[in-house]
């Protein structure tokens, strides 16, 4: 076992026995690591150790077994987000999928960074479906998924208005949509949207606004497209549908 220091993201807790815990943590040098916790509900940690909480922490890891929280600092809490039951599902769904794309004590900063950041701006304010829907196309690289949105799978050509194909993993221009019977049948400017999230860096982005039809669009193809090409599902997903759900049952007639 080795003692180090590093920025850690909770990512979720569950009940040990009768009153200890155990802690997965997205470590930024140490990857996922599932840390154990005795007598949680008296312990100093108690703070530090509930989903969406950062901190700096000091932690024995163990490459066999459970590893060790011995300290912590610098704790990061993320309260808009947890005042906002919408925003705080799609946290906890970018959290889940961040801790579904890799498997455990694989060292990934760049993936530690990013759910940090996506968090980051949820706070912020800015549309948390937005910062979902980038995260999803981002993150597909991690689960080997990769698609074209830039250019005709067919022809190569990249000043058309694209439909996106299953059967090419790619897009198609006008001329070839012929190609596949079955394509998705998008509208151009959510194919230009899919293309900009893919290259999109944070640092680029002050705002995010789009029409509600465009993100309907977008979660329907995007959950198609999980659904397809990484098959994957997670509880905290059903969560977001069973509230939107909810959110129709409660809509009043002039809201609908």
């Amino acid at each position: 076992m080795k003692t180090v220091e590093t920025r850690g993201l909770v990512l979720y807790n569950q009940n040990f026995r009768e009153s200890d815990k155990l802690v997965k943590i997205f470590t930024e040098k140490a990857g996922k690591r599932m840390f154990f916790v005795k007598q949680a509900k008296q312990n100093k940690l108690t703070p530090v150790i509930q989903p969406l909480v950062g901190a700096d922490f000091i932690v024995t890891l163990n490459e066999d077994g459970l590893s060790y929280i011995q300290d912590y600092r610098e704790v990061q809490v993320f309260p808009n987000i947890n005042q906002d039951l919408f925003c705080l599902a799609y946290a906890t769904y970018v959290c889940a999928l961040s801790d579904a794309a890799i498997t455990d004590r694989v060292n990934d900063p760049h993936l530690f960074q990013f759910v940090v950041k996506t968090l980051e701006l949820m706070e912020e304010g800015l549309d948390y479906e937005v910062l979902t829907l980038i995260f999803e196309v981002q993150i597909l690289e991690r689960f080997g998924v990769s698609l074209n949105f830039h250019e005709c799978a067919v022809c190569h050509r990249t000043d058309q208005a694209f439909d996106f194909s299953f059967q090419y993993s790619g897009v198609l221009c006008p001329s070839h949509y012929d190609q596949d019977p079955r394509r998705s049948h998008l509208h151009p400017n959510s194919v230009y949207l899919l293309n900009r999230f893919k290259e999109v860096r944070y640092q680029e982005l002050s705002s995010i606004r789009l029409n509600e039809g465009l993100k309907a669009e977008l979660r329907t193809f995007m959950d198609g497209m999980y659904d397809y090409y990484v098959g994957i599902e997670l509880k905290s997903k059903r969560f977001i549908q069973s509230l939107k759900d909810w959110g129709e049952v409660l809509k009043t007639p002039e809201d609908k």
